[in-house]
């Protein structure tokens, strides 16, 4: 899969979706992802396959149940498997979960 595919898949959950940043602020619910790093396999000296390790960061104002199970039901749908952290942001007056997922 490649990222212009996962941003049509986040496009789903009806949220604004960019890449890496939004160039005029948005109002949260929305969605930024990133690639944060990769685990390439390796085979005879060669990247034989390689994996992007995206970062799926979904930003909102208080802790929003409804829209965490957007994101999960379209990354479901999509046979996504993904890890999750979480974190509020003081200086923004954010909360942001993070779903990771790998692309190959």
């Amino acid at each position: 899969m490649k990222l212009d595919e996962l941003y049509d898949i986040l496009k789903e959950t009806g949220f604004p979706v960019a890449y890496s940043h939004f160039f005029k602020p948005q109002n949260p619910p929305f969605i930024v992802y990133v690639i944060a790093y990769s685990s390439n396999f390796g085979a005879d000296d060669r990247v034989y396959q390689e994996i992007e390790n995206v970062q799926i960061e979904l930003y909102t104002k208080m802790k929003d149940l409804e829209a965490e199970s957007k994101v999960k039901t379209v990354l479901d749908e999509h046979g996504f498997y993904y890890e999750t952290t979480e974190i509020y942001i003081p200086s923004e007056k954010l909360y942001q979960k993070v779903y990771e997922v790998r692309l190959l």
